[in-house]
């Protein structure tokens, strides 16, 4: 379906952080998931409304939200929490990625940045508990549960079936690098945190013998594209791509596992295309612009996953 633009005690925490939660009482692997793109227009959040009845459906095992604002709109507690009330009451599980607009351009009433203090508190009122938001819960495991990871609980994983699924908080706006004098510190400590996390969900998804690993961000690393001139990527540089290491890693891991590799991201489409999924080898992506767009998973078939039609 496409709809129209419209969150002893250190081992036990360590042991919890490395299990794999699944879908309690699922009888068949087959299922569907619905993915929400980036629908505010700073005016109203009618469209977004609707996407979120849209995907609400009981044939959906979750719905992942890439964003809960526009850019344009206050940073202020009171739209974080009236749209988190929103989601709250979505029947179905409901995992929200942070969107760049969402944290990484508000400031304080001294005009100074104001980013990282915003992304905490869209943590705490996303990504407080173990278990995704609406009705419907769904347990998660976030890398906060690891002791040098506490910040960001943003990241988290599931499993349903013999599928491993994974929030990454990579921003559109070029992963947040800010091509500034001094350390960036905010990009580079992510960066860490990435990192450990991409490793951690492969060797997950190798030792329990999976048939697929499925990332979500809002950003696209362009996974299948062909790399950037070596002369572009000098840090400190605006043209420096905040992407990169991330991508070249997620090639590196992809290499090296049986099962398929879907990462899906909310990067604007071309004039007229609807989102599809590309693939190359056992690497697909999926770009699903402000759309809401529902993905079947089969099992056992040579595709696995299929992006279903409207008509549908």
């Amino acid at each position: 379906m496409r709809c129209p633009p419209a969150f002893a005690l250190l081992a036990a925490a360590l042991c919890a952080a490395l299990c794999l939660p699944a879908v309690a009482g699922a009888k068949d692997d087959a299922h569907h998931f619905g993915v929400i793109g980036h629908s505010f227009d700073g005016k109203s959040d009618k469209r977004f409304r609707q996407a979120l009845d849209d995907t609400s459906d009981k044939t959906n095992a979750f719905v992942v939200l890439t964003g809960i604002k526009h850019a344009s709109e206050a940073c202020g507690d009171r739209v974080y929490e009236a749209r988190r009330d929103l989601v709250a009451r979505v029947k179905r599980p409901v995992i929200v990625l942070p969107a760049g607009s969402d944290w990484t351009a508000c400031r304080n009433s001294a005009g100074r940045t104001n980013a990282v203090e915003r992304l905490n508190r869209l943590r705490e009122l996303f990504h407080g508990e173990p278990a995704s938001l609406g009705v419907k819960k769904l347990p998660l495991t976030r890398l906060s549960m690891s002791p040098r990871f506490r910040a960001y609980a943003e990241n988290a994983h599931w499993t349903v079936g013999k599928v491993l699924y994974a929030s990454v908080n990579l921003p559109a706006n070029n992963n947040h690098y800010l091509a500034a004098a001094g350390r960036n510190s905010e990009y580079e400590d992510r960066q860490v945190a990435t990192r450990f996390w991409l490793n951690r969900l492969f060797t997950l998804a190798r030792g329990d013998k999976l048939d697929a690993i499925v990332l979500f961000s809002e950003g696209d690393l362009k996974p299948l594209t062909d790399p950037v001139a070596p002369s572009l990527l000098r840090r400190g540089s605006p043209l420096f791509d905040g992407f990169a290491a991330t991508r070249k890693q997620v090639l590196a891991l992809a290499r090296k596992f049986d099962g398929k590799v879907l990462l899906v991201d909310s990067a604007a489409l071309g004039k007229g295309k609807q989102p599809e999924i590309e693939w190359r080898g056992n690497l697909g992506h999926l770009s699903v612009d402000d759309q809401a767009v529902e993905v079947e998973v089969k099992p056992g078939s040579k595709a696995l996953f299929v992006v279903k039609d409207a008509a549908d």
